[in-house]
């Protein structure tokens, strides 16, 4: 899924060649710190006027203006040699209008005075045409402006500011610590982005945010040569909503899970990649599950991908409502469900929210793409369906009259949509460690780190894989496991959950490649939780017998 986009983008990157002691920035022979800065606030909101004045002047009821600017950054390593180093950049400039009840959208890159007025002109005329075939109009909940503002990630240092050779060194240094623990191979790579947006909306919002997401990753192989087996352990790093600070170790948020280490606000990339090689040495001679009935463990670090797929997307109003389906499916959480208020998603441990303010989160914002002040709220409490996803044109459908604020874009040239905000599991509320979770547990593996998975096209059967697997036996973790994978259906596996460690073990997972919508978009979005227990599930064996 969103990984496996991340790690081919990221293998294409490295094709390009070795790093070289200079580099254009970003292709446009602009200087890099002169990119860092953001466009005068002043001249985006006098482009922004300009096109929401010609909008309105063209039938419009409704205008949004989006002007941005993305800024990504690769740095790409293996063993002891830099592949790639690579910049990019883009900066333009979208105008979304509602004429006659219809959407329109028209986007320009690098925008003028005239450029930006014409895209507004060219946006009402698409809109006018959508409407002559439009079924339902459109309605928008009502939404105030709140006049100029603004927002910024919680950085304390700007990753595209660190000198290349610091990245690097640190990577490559990473990279000799894992082979000297035994690593027959070692990749690694960072990834910064930098989203610079700026949106006008009629109702007289003046939005400028400034939008920081990094995530250092690795795979690290080890080789049984004489039994032609191999092993790889990928990075337990959560990709974060933070600057370059999050690659400082800070020893008092590591958390000791007994089989890894795990770190909350910071990552040390170090100490994780020695422990992956001595890991993908211990998995290559692990041995094989035993099929059957397990009592699970489910550290965050492997659960925030259960929870996206399980949780995240089934309640996007869109799939619900069958609108977005050839992406990956509709939803089993129909509004007859929700409209029950008895709908058991989970046991009565289970709440579950949704936010866009979580600081360090991936899906933090001050405002979402058309101008709604972000917020959190509830999906699931007390284990009941009671809420969903939804924007401005949604939620007059359940009958609420606010968005929720997780409209989102994911660029100036694309049209905003619904899109997944953070979705989290509430820690328990009572003290419980995730040591003392395993204490009663008579037969059970503990699952760290995130895998395979596959899902129907209901977000309802699936099956999910991990990283490190360990055997659970009277309160006892006994030893490694391989070729594990657990298959339930959603309720049934959100009804088995009988224990949540409490918030001093809550952590962030989270995906920078969530993929939806058609033509497909990709966004960056967290899913927090503590380890939590899950009895009586399904685990099969995925070794593949010849």
């Amino acid at each position: 899924m969103e990984r496996r986009n991340f790690l081919k983008n990221a293998g294409i990157v490295g094709l390009g060649g070795l790093l070289l002691p200079a580099l254009p920035a970003f292709g446009r022979n602009v200087p890099l710190d002169e990119l860092l800065n953001p466009i005068d606030t002043a001249l985006k909101k006098k482009l922004s006027d300009v096109a929401l004045n010609a909008a309105k002047s063209a039938g419009a009821s409704y205008a949004d203006v989006r002007i941005g600017r993305r800024l990504n950054q690769f740095i790409v390593t293996r063993e002891n040699k830099v592949l790639n180093v690579a910049n990019t950049e883009t900066y333009g400039a979208g105008v979304r209008v509602l004429v006659n009840g219809a959407w329109g959208f028209a986007a320009v890159v690098n925008p003028t005075v005239d450029s930006i007025a014409k895209a507004a002109q060219k946006a009402a005329q698409i809109a006018k045409a959508n409407s002559k075939v439009t079924r339902t109009p459109v309605v928008l909940a009502p939404q105030k402006g709140y006049g100029e503002v603004s927002w910024k990630s919680p950085i304390k240092r700007n990753g595209f500011e660190v000198p290349i050779k610091e990245k690097t060194d640190l990577l490559l240094s990473a990279n000799a610590e894992a082979l000297k623990a035994g690593a027959n191979f070692v990749n690694s790579i960072i990834f910064l982005v930098n989203e610079q947006k700026y949106l006008a909306t009629t109702d007289g919002t003046y939005a400028d945010q400034d939008i920081h997401r990094i995530f250092p990753t690795f795979g690290v192989t080890a080789i049984d040569r004489a039994k032609g087996k191999f092993e790889t352990r990928r990075a337990l790093s959560a990709p974060m909503g933070l600057g370059y600070e999050y690659l400082d170790p800070n020893p008092s948020e590591a958390v000791d899970l007994g089989v890894a280490t795990v770190y909350r606000n910071n990552y040390d990339i170090k100490a994780d990649i020695v422990a992956a090689a001595k890991q993908a040495q211990e998995k290559v001679k692990a041995k094989s599950v035993e099929p059957g009935k397990y009592d699970l463990i489910l550290d965050p670090s492997h659960l925030w991908l259960t929870i996206h797929e399980s949780v995240g997307h089934p309640l996007e109003l869109d799939r619900v409502l069958g609108y977005e389906a050839n992406y990956a499916g509709t939803s089993f959480a129909t509004l007859d469900k929700w409209q029950s208020k008895t709908f058991k998603y989970g046991s009565p441990i289970v709440n579950l929210v949704a936010d866009k303010l979580q600081p360090g989160s991936l899906g933090a914002v001050g405002w979402d793409d058309e101008g709604v002040k972000t917020k959190e709220w509830d999906l699931v409490k007390d284990g009941i369906l009671v809420n969903y996803q939804a924007i401005r044109d949604q939620v007059h459908i359940i009958g609420q009259t606010e968005s929720h604020g997780c409209c989102y874009s994911q660029g100036w040239n694309d049209v905003q949509f619904q899109r997944m905000p953070n979705v989290s599991l509430q820690s328990g509320k009572t003290p419980l460690t995730a040591k003392e979770l395993i204490k009663d547990v008579k037969k059970g593996i503990y699952i760290v780190g995130d895998g395979s998975f596959s899902i129907d096209q209901q977000r309802y059967n699936f099956q999910f894989g991990g990283q490190m697997f360990y055997e659970i036996k009277d309160g006892e973790i006994v030893g490694m496991l391989n070729d594990v994978a657990y298959q339930s259906n959603t309720q049934e596996f959100w009804n088995s959950c009988v224990a949540i460690a409490d918030k001093s073990d809550y952590r962030l997972g989270g995906s920078f490649n969530d993929g939806k919508g058609q033509p497909g978009q990709s966004s960056a979005v967290s899913h927090g939780s503590s380890t939590t227990r899950f009895n009586n599930v399904n685990v099969i064996n995925t070794a593949r017998k010849i």
